[in-house]
Parts: structure tokens; sequence; C-alpha cells
């Protein structure tokens, strides 16, 4: 999988936010280590490997921009980092861009679109791609982009991560487990809510064509296919 020993760097100063972030990406089978204030980040970044940095913008010491901007000018550090603000203004993105942040992302969020933006960035740094295909339905990560038939579906956010789940397994049989616990870790809904939302995602991807590609398998799961499988 993507994040098989992948390790990561929390740079957050909230200790409660910290851990809630940590603790979901080890369940997903990340490593992950911890600094609380930019100084320490600077620190760990520089003398420890990691595969990727989730670094917040308000910090004590030394502001994430700050970190970013030494660690990509004076450390030569070439670590994807994924900036975390709560201020969403234009000014802020720009600033962390300007000094080598590769994605961002305004608290609050939800921590299934953290981990899809980290794979992404994963990706991105591995040389791999960021575009799924499976058959004429194409999903791409980095624009958030759903196609089919060359048509753009529009989809809501949890529609669009099922979808991504979905077809980064293809064509293997994705559990309902699997998928509810990405999509909403510990906190799992009722029962009848994944399968409200598979209804809807088949009326956006599959009603408007000839063609279904998702299948559900009684008692296994759910996959998606191209039309042309067996």
């Amino acid at each position: 999988m993507m994040n098989e020993h992948a390790s990561i760097l929390i740079v957050e100063d909230h200790p409660a936010l910290a851990e809630t972030v940590g603790d979901y990406l080890e369940a997903k089978g990340y490593q992950v280590d911890f600094a609380a204030d930019g100084v320490l980040a600077m620190q760990l970044a520089t003398t420890e490997h990691f595969d990727a940095i989730v670094l917040d913008v308000m910090l004590p010491r030394l502001n994430g921009i700050e970190v970013c901007r030494r660690l990509r000018q004076e450390a030569q550090n070439t670590t994807p980092i994924l900036m975390l603000t709560a201020r969403d203004q234009l000014d802020d993105k720009l600033k962390g861009f300007q000094v080598g942040a590769d994605d961002y992302l305004v608290k609050p969020f939800a921590l299934p679109e953290l981990v899809a933006r980290i794979e992404a960035l994963l990706r991105r740094g591995r040389g791999m791609t960021s575009l799924y295909r499976v058959g004429d339905l194409t999903l791409n990560l980095e624009t958030m982009e759903v196609h089919r038939g060359g048509v753009e579906i529009k989809l809501s956010k949890t529609l669009f991560d099922i979808l991504r789940i979905l077809m980064r397994e293809a064509p293997k049989v994705v559990p309902r487990e699997t998928i509810e616990r990405e999509l909403w870790g510990d906190d799992l809904p009722d029962s009848d809510t994944l399968r409200s939302h598979l209804y809807n995602l088949r009326r956006a991807i599959d009603r408007p064509f000839d063609t279904p590609v998702i299948e559900t398998l009684a008692g296994r799961g759910y996959r998606v296919r191209s039309g042309d499988e067996d």
C-alpha cells in the first residue's frame, strides 16, 4: 500500500489535535513523529528522514512559514510539506506556496482528506500516478475531478472519497468495514449511511451511462470494474 512504512512528521502545537491526527495516521499504517514548535521541527526535519511533513502555520518559537522557508532554502530539504492553518486567507496560502509548501489544508479538516492529500504528495514524490483509471472512468487526485466517457461528474467530498478508495483497490473487492474505517475512523455512523452514499454514487457514476461499473458483492463488499472485465 502507499502508506506502508511511510514516516510522517506532524508539527502541531495543540496536543489534542496532534494526538488525534497521529492516532489516525498510525491506524492507517504510517510511522509518526511529533514536534510542538518550529525549532524542534527544524531539528527533526534536518536530522531524521521523513516521507512527508504536516506543518502547522501558527507555531511557537518559529512559525510554519519560516520553517518551510528554511528547510527549502537553507537546508535544501525536498521532503513534501502539507501546511495547515486555521486562516482561510489567500495571502497565507500564497506565502506558503512561495516558500516551498506542496499543498495546503485549512482547519478544521476531515482526517480522510488529510490522508488523501498525504497520499497524493507521496505519489508525486515517488513519481507515481495521481490519476486512477478504470475503463472510461477516471479520478484525478491532484485536481479532485472525476470524468466518465469524457464527461465531468461532480461529487461531494464523501462520494469522491468512496470512489477514490474503490478505484485505488480496483479490481479488488473492498469490504464495507474497510471503507467505513477509512472514511470515519472509529466514529462510525449507523449502518445505512454508507449504503445511502453508495446509492448516490451509483446515481452519479452509473445511471447516466449504459454500463454500470460499481458492483456490490453480497457479504463481501464493493468494487469498481470496467464493463469489459469478466
